[in-house]
């Protein structure tokens, strides 16, 4: 009886153990996919606008204010399935500093850099009167427009020290603005 039941254990581990070693192949084979795009996307070099003599403010970069949760959502579920952060930008469409970040974003060399490092989500504030529950989420009170985050896919705000230094788009220079984006990118 004793033989019996060790072969029929060693025949169910001969069965599973195969499946076992499928999945725990396919887990490692996927972890490393995800660690070698992560390698690739933080050695990915910056854009060099240096030369780009004018920005283009962007018409009206935010949606209408009622799409930001769903978007904030769906960015996180995005972010989570492609090892990329989110990127939140509070704004409104009657701001010129907001405008023209958003024209920095559209320069087509910046625009490739973000989408490799961020799921972007423009969060419509209204006149800051709308959407500011989203950023207090994160521990962040909207004063002033743009105001940017930059979260983890879990959701750590990795720029609390920086939420509004985008905030004179219009004085700085568009490279700065990538070069900050960068700083904050790279935080552990």
């Amino acid at each position: 009886m004793r033989f019996y039941q060790s072969a029929l254990i060693i025949a169910c581990m001969s069965i599973l153990f195969p499946a076992t070693l499928a999945q725990a192949q396919a887990q490692a084979q996927a972890q490393a996919q995800a660690q070698a795009q992560a390698q690739a996307q933080a050695q990915a070099p910056l854009p060099d606008i240096r030369k780009v003599t004018t920005i283009t403010p962007a018409r009206e970069p935010y949606p209408p204010a009622e799409l930001a949760n769903k978007q904030v959502h769906e960015a996180f579920l995005t972010a989570a399935k492609t090892n990329r952060h989110v990127l939140l930008d509070f704004g409104g469409n009657w701001c010129p500093d907001c405008r023209i970040l958003a024209g920095i974003f559209a320069v087509p060399s910046v625009s490739q850099w973000l989408d490799e490092h961020f799921v972007i989500v423009p969060v419509n504030v209204g006149h800051l009167d709308t959407n500011m529950e989203l950023a207090q989420q994160y521990g962040v009170t909207i004063k002033a427009v743009p105001t940017v985050l930059v979260l983890t896919p879990q959701g750590r705000l990795l720029n609390p020290d920086g939420t509004l230094a985008l905030g004179s788009a219009r004085q700085m220079a568009p490279q700065s603005v990538i070069t900050l984006l960068n700083e904050w990118y790279q935080r552990p």
